[in-house]
């Protein structure tokens, strides 16, 4: 672990004129050779806005550069944090900002860049375009997308209903009928894992992220939108008891089952046969009664070193054109968000083709897709910010959308 001091002295700075709390900025002192590109990445604020106020608040950088030993504002503000939330600090009331303001807090402090946890230490860090440049800087994406964090669609007054699905959970049982684009197709949605193997296992503050559980909510929220739309959607993991969650902490269980109720077994082959015979069965059925459009999408959450940050990345068959053009599209969607929504910050999501079992033995053009690493503190923000597993899930989504409008 990098020493908390070894990189910086910290220091605060009143800085009067905003109207947003206490108006403190972060001063660094930077490495020997260290720009500004790099000084603000390291700090996951390298964003244009950012750079502007850096510059602002160090007048003197574009002519003459950064100087070891010499002190700099970073375009990160300061609160007193009151020990009661982010949200009441602040003084703004957007639940989805500030989670991602939290994530970024413990981010700083687990790569040694804070002192410590703002829980303890009292000291919450803003970087300045999540106040200023929302619209076009919110890595999270909800008040651009007009989301708000939850999960879009609910029915409005007078709007056509798909139907009612217990499987959603109370709150998000009733589909609305947003549209009719994918009527006539099939969808099997897989969440990896279940029963009694949890999959991969992180640590997220003192609390266990299990990956069947995060595949499983992000699985049901693309199931809701396809539905939207028309599809007709196949859960083949299921958990008739969780429904879709809101909160961050998804608790481990070991009560999904297969379509449609059965037990799911211990031995990994067993289960594995079990889920590709049950897609098979129900592709047959469905090809029978003339259905031409069916796939499969399997979602899992890798588990790597906790220093690797890894993007959404899907897998294919082996020589199957279908199946590639299919993790094409989504991965082609995928990267259009954020090229449109994260810009300069890149996406480095891979396609390839791998010999697993829920591709090796369905039928149906299949795409398997891991959604990040459980492991890594950048990665475990996609899952437990309810607002990203809703935006992993809408742009998955419309990569299926993409898929089945250039397969007609």
């Amino acid at each position: 672990m990098i020493s908390k001091r070894s990189f910086f002295t910290v220091m605060i700075l009143a800085f009067a004129g905003f109207g947003f709390g206490q108006n403190q900025y972060v001063e660094i002192q930077p490495e020997a050779g260290e720009g500004v590109y790099s000084l603000l990445r390291k700090y996951q604020i390298n964003t244009p806005c950012n750079r502007n106020q850096f510059y602002s608040l160090n007048p003197t950088v574009k002519k003459k550069g950064l100087k070891k030993h010499k002190t700099y504002r970073l375009p990160i503000l300061v609160y007193n944090y009151n020990g009661k939330s982010i949200r009441s600090t602040t003084g703004i009331n957007d639940r989805p900002w500030a989670e991602k303001i939290q994530a970024y807090n413990e981010q700083m402090d687990q790569a040694s860049f804070k002192e410590g946890d703002y829980r303890k230490d009292k000291v919450l860090w803003v970087p300045y375009a999540q106040i200023h440049c929302r619209t076009q800087e919110d890595w999270n994406l909800l008040a651009s997308e007009g989301q708000g964090g939850g999960v879009p669609g609910q029915p409005r007054a007078g709007q056509q209903v798909r139907g009612v699905y217990p499987i959603f959970g109370a709150k998000y049982a009733t589909v609305p009928l947003d549209g009719n684009d994918l009527r006539g197709k099939v969808y099997y949605l897989v969440g990896g894992h279940g029963g009694p193997d949890p999959g991969a296992v992180g640590s997220y503050r003192g609390k266990s992220l299990c990956e069947d559980e995060y595949a499983y909510d992000i699985t049901l929220r693309l199931a809701r939108n396809l539905l939207s739309y028309g599809a007709t959607v196949y859960l083949i993991t299921r958990d008739e008891d969780d429904g879709i969650r809101e909160t961050e902490i998804l608790p481990c269980d070991k009560d999904e089952n297969c379509w449609v109720g059965q037990e799911i077994p211990i031995n990994q082959k067993e289960r594995l046969t079990q889920r590709s015979d049950a897609v098979n069965s129900l592709y047959k059925k469905n090809k029978k009664q003339g259905v031409k459009f069916q796939r499969l999408v399997v979602l899992h959450v890798d588990s790597d070193s906790k220093k690797e940050r890894i993007d959404v990345y899907f897998y294919h068959k082996i020589r199957d054109k279908k199946s590639e053009r299919l993790a094409e599209n989504l991965r082609h969607t995928m990267k259009i968000k954020y090229d449109q929504y994260r810009k300069g910050r890149g996406y480095d999501g891979t396609v390839s083709s791998r010999d697993l079992h829920m591709l090796r033995e369905t039928i149906p053009t299949a795409v398997f897709i891991e959604l990040g690493n459980i492991r890594n503190r950048n990665d475990q923000a996609r899952l437990v910010i309810e607002g990203n597993r809703q935006l992993i899930s809408n742009w998955l989504f419309e990569g299926l959308m993409r898929d089945a409008k250039n397969n007609p």
